[in-house]
């Protein structure tokens, strides 16, 4: 894969060196992560995204349960949802976009962790804003 702001870069179709021959490609998975001809990681975080929802998902029973503190829960979503999702994440170069769409996600899954939250004053429930949801 040629990676470079010349569109008319690498324009041959394979390399060749000693008896091997290297074909060109737009895209190949590299350490589970996918690396483009464009360094486009927009799919790689929806995939990523996604990989989060089934991690949560498969432990959602104890991010939801009464017996858990929310502490436990909270060291839950560190140790095995927020690496899934931020694997490779050192190597992407996010726009702000991505970058919300990755701050989204955390919101939400906090959310679902902390759940809903009773207002005293008019003794109804409503979802944690963005400020309640420090857990550090």
């Amino acid at each position: 894969m040629v990676i470079s702001r010349d569109q008319h870069a690498g324009q041959s179709h394979s390399i060749k060196n000693d008896n091997s021959s290297f074909e060109r490609v737009e895209e190949f998975k590299f350490l589970g992560t996918t690396l483009t001809s464009q360094n486009s990681i927009q799919e790689e975080i929806k995939i990523r995204l996604n990989s989060g929802n089934v991690y949560y998902h498969s432990v959602q029973n104890l991010l939801s349960s009464s017996l858990l503190s929310k502490n436990c829960k909270i060291k839950i979503y560190r140790i095995i949802i927020l690496p899934v999702v931020l694997y490779g994440c050192k190597t992407w170069s996010l726009t702000l976009r991505e970058e919300r769409s990755l701050r989204v996600f955390e919101m939400r899954v906090l959310r679902r962790i902390f759940g809903p939250k009773r207002d005293e004053i008019t003794m109804e429930w409503r979802k944690l804003h963005n400020e309640e949801l420090n857990y550090v």
